[in-house]
């Protein structure tokens, strides 16, 4: 199976990452368990605006933040795994311009296996046969545009169930959700 993986909040720790950062950069004592809410940075910050944030995210000790991002545990020996059992993984991403080569050598320093790699907003324009994301508005997009696919709900605060999407709780439901209808659909 072709199965379409985003990194951020699923793959990376993006909240602890920026979360770290400004704790370091502004004094504060944030926790990534404050960040409930899709773009909640501007509820919890000094950031009035995403534009702000971003920007102060595009230089975090020479690097934008996305090329210093941790893993989540489990993530990447599960990709390893899926890889393994012979499925292709398809990562699907959305960046800001900044953070295009810092991603592409992240994904390489990670060891993370990969067939292809796609920085886009519409991530449901890259065929695949499940997708596995935590954004709100793209799991949206993905039902509506990929309603015959395996849409997979990467649970997280800012994300609500979504008719049309499997709840997934982490890497090693989603490997056995992707084994099982895989064994559905063998001839």
């Amino acid at each position: 199976m072709r199965l379409g993986i985003d990194l951020d909040g699923v793959v990376a720790d993006f909240t602890k990452g920026w979360v770290d950062f400004y704790n370091r950069d502004f004094g504060t004592e944030l926790t990534p368990e404050q960040v409930v809410t899709w773009n909640g940075v501007t509820e919890i910050t000094h950031f009035e605006r995403m534009s702000e944030f971003w920007r102060w995210s595009s230089d975090l000790d020479g690097r934008s933040l996305f090329w210093h991002l941790d893993t989540f545990p489990g993530a990447i020996e599960a990709l390893h795994q899926l890889d393994r059992d012979g499925h292709e993984i398809v990562i699907l991403t959305t960046k800001p311009r900044f953070a295009v080569d810092d991603t592409h050598e992240w994904i390489a320093r990670q060891g993370i296996p990969y067939k292809e790699v796609h920085i886009l907003e519409d991530k449901w324009k890259v065929d695949c046969d499940a997708y596995l994301d935590d954004g709100p508005h793209i799991l949206a997009d993905l039902v509506t545009h990929r309603a015959d696919r395996l849409i997979c709900r990467f649970v997280r605060p800012w994300n609500r169930p979504l008719a049309g999407a499997v709840d997934v709780n982490g890497f090693d439901e989603f490997r056995d959700l992707v084994r099982r209808v895989e064994r559905e659909h063998a001839p």
